[in-house]
C-alpha cells in the first residue's frame, strides 16, 4: 500500500519544483545513492560516508583506537582521549592536524577524492533537471544546490550533461580565508568580498551548486579546501554566517525556499547550526523536508520541531519515484 505521507509529499514537492521553490541539500550519504547495500567504498568507484572516511584517515594516518591517553601537544595536560572506534570525522581529522599537520590530511583527501568517480540517479537527476524543463516547453526553472561534500561528482553530472552551472565554493585555508569564490560557467574567477554587493550569480539565471564546506580542487591540489577539523567547524560556526557570507541572490534564495534534505546524518550538530542561522532570517515559514531511512525517535522529534518532516524511505527509491512522478 502506498504511504500516505510520502503520497501527500509528492503531491507538494513536485508542484514545488517546476515553481523553483526547492533547495537540494546533498550530504555525504548522496553518494550511496546506487551502491548496493553492504557493499564498502572503494576508490574510483564509491566515496566513503563520514564513518567510512574517517576511518580510512585514522588507519593511513596513523590515529590510534582505544580508550587509552595519547600525546596531544595543544592540550594543556598534554594528553586527549581518542575515542575506542575513530567513527568521527572531524575528531580524526583534529588529531591528525594536531599531531602530524595539515599537509598530510590535505594530500590523503585529496587523493581520495581527485579520482572520476561515476555519477548517481540523484545527481543525474538534478543535472537535467532544466534540459527536462526545455523539453517539456515548462518555464525553465534553475536550481540552487547546496552541498557539504568536497567532491565534484555534481559538477561532473552537470558537465555530462552539458548543463551549464556557477560554482560557489568556500575557501577554509586560502587567503583571503573564510570567503566564498565564484567560477562561472565561462570558468572564470571571483573572490566575493561583498557578498551584499555581488550580484553576478543567482539561480534566476542559471543553476548555481553552492559548497558550503569547501572542495577539491582536481587540477591544482594547493587549492583544495576543506572545512573538516574540530577546529575548522568551530571557526566556521562561530565566525561565519552563510546568510550574510553567500551572494545576495542566494541568501534571499534560501530564505523564500523549501529545503530537500538528501544522504544527511539527521544527528548531525553543526548542520543544525547552520540552519539554524538560514532560518532564523525567513520572515515566513517554508515546510521542508529529509530523506532518512529508518531514523531514530529523538531525530523525528528534533527536526520536526523545526519544521522538516522526515521521509522513511531509501534514497535511492525516492529519487526513483520522483522521476516516475514527473515522467522524466
Amino acid at each position: 500500500m502506498p504511504d500516505p505521507k510520502l503520497e501527500e509529499h509528492y503531491s507538494t514537492v513536485i508542484p514545488a519544483l517546476f515553481d523553483g521553490r526547492v533547495i537540494p541539500f546533498l550530504g555525504a550519504g548522496a553518494n550511496l545513492c546506487g551502491r548496493p547495500i553492504g557493499t564498502p567504498w572503494q576508490p574510483g568507484r564509491y566515496l566513503p560516508k563520514g564513518d567510512e572516511l574517517a576511518d580510512y584517515l585514522a588507519r593511513e594516518l596513523g590515529c590510534p583506537a582505544g580508550e587509552e591517553q595519547v600525546s596531544c601537544p595543544q592540550s594543556g595536560t598534554g594528553l586527549c582521549n581518542i575515542p575506542k572506534k575513530s567513527k568521527d570525522l572531524s575528531r580524526v581529522s583534529q588529531y591528525i592536524s594536531v599531531t602530524s599537520g595539515e599537509g598530510p590530511l590535505y594530500e590523503k583527501l585529496h587523493k581520495l577524492f581527485a579520482p572520476e568517480y561515476p555519477s548517481t540517479a540523484l545527481h543525474q537527476f538534478l543535472a537535467t533537471m532544466p534540459i527536462f524543463f526545455r523539453k517539456n516547453n515548462y518555464p525553465v526553472r534553475y536550481q540552487l544546490i547546496v552541498t557539504t561534500n568536497y567532491d565534484d561528482i555534481l559538477e561532473d553530472s552537470f558537465r555530462d550533461a552539458k548543463e551549464p552551472y556557477d560554482l560557489v565554493s568556500y575557501l577554509a585555508q586560502e587567503d583571503p580565508r573564510g570567503i566564498f569564490l565564484h567560477r562561472s560557467p565561462d570558468g572564470n574567477e571571483h573572490l566575493i568580498r561583498k557578498p551584499n554587493e555581488y550580484i553576478s550569480v543567482s539561480p534566476d539565471k542559471c543553476t548555481v551548486i553552492l559548497k558550503i564546506h569547501g572542495a577539491v580542487d582536481r587540477s591544482k591540489p594547493e587549492r583544495d579546501s576543506y572545512v573538516i577539523t574540530e577546529d575548522d567547524y568551530i571557526d566556521y560556526l562561530t565566525q561565519t554566517d552563510i546568510s550574510k557570507l553567500v551572494p545576495v541572490r542566494l541568501a534571499e534564495k534560501m530564505k523564500t525556499s523549501h529545503f530537500l534534505f538528501l544522504g544527511y546524518s539527521l544527528g548531525d550538530w553543526n548542520m543544525r547550526a547552520i540552519l539554524h542561522r538560514i532560518w532564523g532570517q525567513q520572515k515566513r515559514s517554508y515546510r521542508s523536508w529529509a530523506v532518512r531511512l529508518n531514523p531514530s525517535w529523538i531525530d523525528e522529534r528534533s527536526w520536526s520541531r523545526r519544521g522538516v518532516d522526515i521521509l522513511n524511505v531509501h534514497l535511492e527509491d525516492y529519487i526513483t519515484t520522483l522521476r516516475e512522478r514527473i515522467n522524466m
